[in-house]
C-alpha cells in the first residue's frame, strides 16, 4: 500500500462542535443535553455549489449503492468538481482538505475514467462522481476495513481480510442511534486535553435523528471513553465509544478507509 498522511491535529476550536453529538465531555457516562437554538448544517445559497464537507448538505447527491469496493482511496490535491453521474451535473466541490488535514475519500465504483466516491456531507451515504482525467488526483489502497455491529455492540478491525481485533463498544441510544450504512474514516484529531479521549476519529456520517447538537453538525466519530462500564451498551448520541486498545488499532487505519455500520 502507498501510505498517506493522517490528520492528527490539535483542533481545539472544532472539536467541541464535532463531538457535541457524542456527549464526549460528560464525566458521568451520560451524554450532555443539547443546546437550544443551535444552527443546522451549513447550506449553500441558491445556485451555489456547496463544498463537500462534514458541515454541509449536498442536494441531489446519489446515495451509496453498497457495491463492492477494493479499498481504493482518493485525495484531491486541489478542489475537484463532483457530479451526480459521469458527465452529468456538478453538485458539489470536493476540497483538498478536511478538518485541518488532507481529504481522502473511498472509491466505491468506477465507470471508464470516472470514479464514484463517498462524500462526508449529509445525507448519509451521499456519493458523487469525479473524473480520473482531472489534474491533482492521488490514489492509494487501504488494506483495512472497519465494521461496527450495532446489535452486538462490537467493533472489528480487519487488515487484508484478516481480523486484527474485535472489541465491545458503546453505541447510540435508542432515541439517537448510530446510523447504519457505509461510511469512512474522515480525519484523526488530537484534542489539546486528552480526556475523555486522546484521539478523535470523525467519520463521514451524521446522526440520523439530530440535525445539529451543541452547535455542531452532528458528526459521528470513534473516540475513547474513560468509563469501561459503557462498553456493550447503547448510551451515546450516535458516536461509538471504544476501549483504549481499540483506539490504538483504529489509529493505524488510513484516512478514507471504509467503515461498515450494521444494525
Amino acid at each position: 500500500m502507498t501510505h498517506h498522511p493522517r490528520a492528527r491535529l490539535a483542533l481545539a476550536a472544532l472539536l467541541p462542535l464535532l463531538l457535541a453529538a457524542c456527549g464526549s465531555g460528560a464525566e458521568s457516562g451520560a451524554d450532555a443535553a443539547p443546546s437550544p437554538g443551535s444552527p443546522g448544517p451549513a447550506r449553500a445559497e441558491p445556485g451555489e455549489t456547496p463544498d463537500a464537507t462534514t458541515f454541509t448538505k449536498v442536494p441531489g447527491a446519489p446515495l451509496d449503492s453498497g457495491d463492492d469496493a477494493d479499498g481504493t482511496v482518493l485525495h484531491p490535491s486541489k478542489p475537484q468538481p463532483v457530479l451526480d453521474k459521469p458527465g452529468g451535473t456538478v453538485i458539489a466541490t470536493l476540497p483538498a482538505r478536511q478538518l485541518g488535514g488532507p481529504t481522502w475519500v473511498p472509491v466505491v465504483e468506477t465507470s471508464g475514467d470516472w470514479m464514484r466516491v463517498l462524500l462526508p456531507s449529509r445525507p448519509n451515504g451521499a456519493t458523487g462522481w469525479i473524473t480520473g482525467r482531472a489534474d491533482g488526483l492521488r490514489t492509494a489502497r487501504s488494506p483495512y476495513t472497519v465494521k461496527v455491529d450495532v446489535a452486538r455492540r462490537t467493533l472489528t478491525v480487519r487488515r487484508s481480510g484478516r481480523p486484527a481485533g474485535t472489541w465491545k463498544v458503546a453505541v447510540g441510544a435508542a432515541a439517537t442511534p448510530t446510523p447504519a450504512g457505509r461510511t469512512f474514516v474522515m480525519a484523526q484529531l488530537k484534542p489539546s486535553k486528552p480526556q475523555p479521549s486522546p484521539l478523535i476519529i470523525p467519520l463521514g456520517a451524521h446522526s440520523a435523528t439530530l440535525d445539529t447538537f451543541g452547535g455542531g453538525p452532528g458528526t459521528v466519530a470513534f473516540h475513547g471513553w474513560p468509563d469501561a462500564s459503557a462498553f456493550g451498551r447503547a448510551v451515546s448520541h450516535g458516536c461509538v465509544r471504544v476501549p483504549a486498545d481499540a483506539l490504538a488499532a483504529l489509529a493505524k487505519v488510513p484516512l478514507g478507509t471504509l467503515v461498515h455500520i450494521t444494525g
